[in-house]
């Protein structure tokens, strides 16, 4: 089947399917299932689970970092975007996978951090490819509205994922489900595996809904060998890097992407171990926050993506990083003993309350402003570079992406306190939110075309 027997709606839909089969590894893996389960089980110290975490994120960050716009920029000289893909794909669904082997009290659990580093690394190059392939579907008008509906639709599936893991798989520390009973399939409650079925769920979910990507999103023909194309990236990498602080509004929104989307990062990588520690939750209790904040999402992003049609991504991205900001004020000011500084009675449910009012404005929150800031890019960029846009995005998301785990994981160790550990979030918001001013509305690069 090639580009011509495929209608522009099935292209979309093949393409939205991404979003929908990748947000499982950021819901279920990074956020609300598998990273509490590891800090709190298999390494059996919340906080120092919570350093060991933030460095392996950190490191795999760097990675990232380095790479995503020289592979992005070897794509655009190429042509074709299907084969990294592929190949992507394949260390997504392994290093998800592989999750199943981390047993609860593991003595070297270091293998499990990189394999988990591994599928990370997957998903995230997966992303830059097909983030690429977005201009292509819609007119420049409709990228918001596009990019939100594929946001959401991802919000949907994690969603699903979720609620199939908290029902029927992840068992508490009585060994039972939220409906109360033993996990499904004859799955060991004492041993985690439960829980610890989280990996293959997710390795398996992707692989099946990648089908309609792979079916319907195809390549233009291939440009280039990828012998000498590996040169010409390389090369066009460099000229775009010397030129990039020409274009003062890209740099500018780079820069400040760099500083919110990694303190969103950071949000989504220790919420629910930071739950978990200072609130004492249950792997249910985190998973019912998990769902308020992804239906939030789902229903934020699509409106947010209604609003980006009309106003453009900035407002949307500005509001966003206020609500964020809020937010981070509220949680770091609510313990068992506390709520914004007012104290509780033992046993009040009032800080359980207001942590799942926070991961509501969360969920809203974030989804919108990842979706805003997809489209943002696009109408910021050369369109004729855009996997190297994206590469180039995804190194600005990473070349500070180990500031926030790493930040985290230093303060965490040095006062020996979640609480304080999560601090250097707020910082990071309030840079993005600084650099913003300096970012047309409309993109200089568009204007100068």
């Amino acid at each position: 089947m090639n580009m011509a027997d495929i209608s522009q709606r099935k292209r979309i839909w093949g393409w939205m399917f991404f979003d929908w089969a990748s947000q499982p590894y950021n819901t279920l893996l990074i956020t609300f299932v598998f990273a509490p389960y590891f800090t709190s089980t298999v390494v059996g110290d919340p906080v120092h689970g919570q350093a060991v975490w933030g460095y392996t994120v950190g490191l795999a960050g760097v990675v990232i970092a380095i790479l995503a716009p020289i592979l992005g920029a070897i794509s655009d000289s190429t042509g074709p975007r299907r084969p990294w893909i592929w190949a992507f794909s394949l260390m997504y669904v392994v290093g998800s996978f592989l999750l199943w082997w981390a047993v609860p009290g593991m003595t070297d659990y270091t293998w499990i951090l990189l394999v988990f580093a591994i599928g990370l690394i997957g998903m995230e190059f997966a992303t830059i490819f097909t983030n690429a392939y977005l201009p292509e579907l819609a007119e420049r008008k409709d990228v918001g509205a596009l990019s939100g509906n594929g946001w959401a639709l991802g919000y949907v599936g994690g969603l699903i994922t979720l609620v199939v893991m908290l029902l029927f798989l992840a068992e508490n520390g009585k060994g039972v489900t939220l409906l109360g009973s033993a996990p499904i399939l004859g799955l060991d409650a004492a041993a985690r595996e439960g829980t610890r079925s989280v990996g293959p769920l997710t390795a398996i979910w992707y692989a099946v809904f990648m089908i309609p990507f792979f079916l319907w999103v195809k390549d233009p023909p291939r440009k280039a060998k990828i012998s000498g194309a590996v040169s010409k990236g390389l090369r066009d990498l460099i000229r775009t890097l010397g030129t990039l602080p020409n274009h003062k509004s890209l740099f500018a929104f780079l820069a400040a992407s760099m500083f919110y989307r990694d303190a969103l990062n950071g949000i989504y990588t220790f919420g629910g171990i930071y739950a978990g520690g200072v609130l004492g939750w249950s792997q249910i209790n985190i998973g019912v926050f998990g769902i308020l904040a992804i239906i939030s999402g789902a229903l934020f992003t699509w409106l947010g993506g209604k609003v980006d049609r009309h106003f453009g991504p900035k407002p949307v991205i500005l509001g966003s990083i206020f609500i964020l900001i809020g937010t981070m004020f509220v949680i770091v000011m609510v313990n068992r003993h506390s709520v914004l500084g007012l104290a509780v009675q033992p046993g009040s449910s009032l800080p359980d309350i207001v942590f799942y009012v926070c991961g509501v404005l969360i969920g809203a929150a974030g989804g919108t402003i990842q979706s805003a800031s997809r489209t943002m890019l696009v109408w910021q960029a050369d369109p004729a570079r855009m996997t190297e846009a994206f590469g180039l995005y995804g190194l600005s998301g990473k070349a500070t992406a180990f500031l926030a785990p790493l930040a985290i994981g230093f303060m965490t160790d040095a006062t020996n306190s979640q609480t304080l550990g999560i601090l250097p979030v707020l910082v990071l918001f309030i840079l993005g939110l600084g650099l913003l001013a300096a970012v047309s509305p409309d993109g200089e690069l568009h204007k100068e075309h």
